[in-house]
């Protein structure tokens, strides 16, 4: 079987996220946008993956065109075990864009689409090709977004717990929003704090002491650079909480220098990012031999959340970042939505389990 074709599909679905707020820079984001990378074959099957493009659709897009396209048509479509081979080559052929941020995306998201693919070829869920199936439903945790003020923090934390989720994430930087949202979940409810990388080690440390007692799993990305693994160990051991980072990071080799320095006690692959299934397995071996946790970036709508499951499915640990927020569609459904208990169901058929809603990608496509 081969690859004839690798097409790239942006699609802009909007969101509300009430009195939350995400932003690039100035300006407000109201809608997620995605990549989604098709590979089609000559026996008619289609794979479909997912490259990172939140604030850089048309940049992506035209990475997965130019770059992996030209790469992929023609190519023997391959099984699970071969997979890690036609990956690394393709990086090596790309080498020279950097193993990192567009070029990184665009192959992730070739990769997704080739997992899926053999899984569809054996007849089996991608997660049966990964190992064995220790979970059928992943627990969620609600990803609040930006919301600042206490108040209006600690509401949209009652609601979360409301719907069923049994932790929650923040994105704050300041210790009053901390100790608000851990008043209103209570003792018993892991609360993690994101904040995206704003401080120097000195303030991450003072931060880190300053919200010790309201107790969070751990801090996410406090430190600017995010590449500073140096600084980020130190904010590990003087700031007397965990630390999680690695949602920035590409390829398992960076994940490596990250924890040889002793940066984090979480590690984030982010599968439409890291270089795609490929690449998220080899860090969760590497994190499992240092005994590092695997908690993944993961707040997406497309193929990247259904491969972060499948992921997932093959752990006993683990939770799946959801975003709090109402979106105006689903490609899939709404078969990806937690439950009321808190969970999301690991899809069960062939290959990344569903196919998107060619209808939803139409109204939703961006030309």
């Amino acid at each position: 079987m081969d690859i004839t074709d690798v097409r790239a599909h942006h699609i802009r679905i909007p969101y509300d996220s009430g009195v939350a707020s995400f932003r690039q820079g100035a300006s407000a984001i109201t809608a997620l946008d995605m990549v989604l990378v098709e590979v089609s074959t000559d026996a008619g099957l289609t794979g479909w993956g997912d490259a990172f493009a939140y604030v850089c659709p048309r940049t992506t897009r035209n990475a997965v065109e130019e770059m992996i396209a030209p790469q992929a048509r023609g190519l023997k479509v391959p099984d699970a075990a071969g997979i890690p081979a036609v990956m690394e080559q393709i990086q090596r052929n790309l080498h020279l864009f950097g193993r990192y941020g567009i070029t990184m995306f665009a192959i992730s998201g070739l990769d997704i689409a080739l997992w899926d693919l053999a899984a569809k070829i054996e007849g089996v869920p991608v997660h049966r090709l990964l190992g064995e199936t220790r979970r059928t439903a992943i627990p969620a945790y609600a990803s609040l977004l930006r919301i600042g003020t206490p108040d209006n923090i600690a509401a949209e934390c009652r609601k979360a717990l409301a719907l069923g989720y049994g932790a929650i994430k923040l994105h704050e930087t300041t210790a009053p929003a901390v100790f608000a949202a851990r008043e209103a979940i209570g003792p018993g409810i892991p609360l993690m704090v994101d904040m995206n990388c704003p401080l120097t080690a000195a303030q991450a440390i003072a931060f880190a002491t300053t919200c010790r007692d309201a107790r969070p799993m751990f801090l996410e990305e406090p430190v600017w650079p995010p590449e500073d693994f140096a600084a980020l160990a130190e904010v590990r051991s003087k700031g007397g909480l965990d630390i999680a980072a690695g949602e920035n990071a590409c390829t398992e080799y960076q994940f490596r220098q990250m924890m040889e320095a002793g940066a984090v006690s979480h590690a984030q692959p982010s599968v439409t990012k890291v270089g795609g299934i490929t690449e998220f397995v080899k860090v969760a071996a590497l994190a499992d031999r240092r005994g590092v946790k695997i908690v993944p970036h993961s707040p997406y709508f497309g193929p990247g959340l259904l491969a972060t499951l499948h992921l997932l499915a093959t752990r006993d640990d683990g939770l799946v970042e959801m975003f709090h927020l109402k979106r105006e569609a689903c490609l899939w459904g709404g078969r990806i939505d937690a439950d009321a208990t808190g969970h999301v169901a690991v899809p069960s058929g062939p290959g990344l389990g569903y196919e998107p809603d060619r209808g939803v990608m139409e109204r939703y496509r961006v030309a």
